[in-house]
């Protein structure tokens, strides 16, 4: 996986991301987006454009990130590789998301 989306997402779910996105492959769940790990070619063009700064290159996560890697790794487990977001609807969040409380 080169880029992992984390807590900052939750709940925000800008999207700029998504737009800069060469290959189509961050997938939107109902409370965060995710970014596939084999489809995602490391361009780094997601990293600058998010305003809240959730996404991190997978090398240089702090701990607290690698619960929401693990959780996408999760994800696209179960949901396979569908080949880009167009081609899917909203994905179920994994139990980590859906429970996730965001500290004020």
């Amino acid at each position: 996986m080169s880029f992992v989306i984390g807590a900052p997402c939750v709940d925000v779910m800008d999207k700029s991301c998504i737009e800069e996105c060469p290959v189509d492959c961050i997938y939107e769940g109902s409370r965060m987006l995710y970014i596939h790990p084999t489809e995602c070619i490391d361009c780094g063009a997601c990293e600058p454009v998010c305003p809240v700064e959730a996404i991190r290159p997978m090398q240089r996560l702090a701990e607290e990130w690698k619960p929401f890697q693990e959780a996408s790794r999760e994800l696209f487990a179960r949901v396979g590789s569908p080949g880009g977001s167009t081609k899917v609807t909203t994905l179920e969040d994994p139990h980590l998301v859906t429970e996730f409380e965001k500290e004020d």
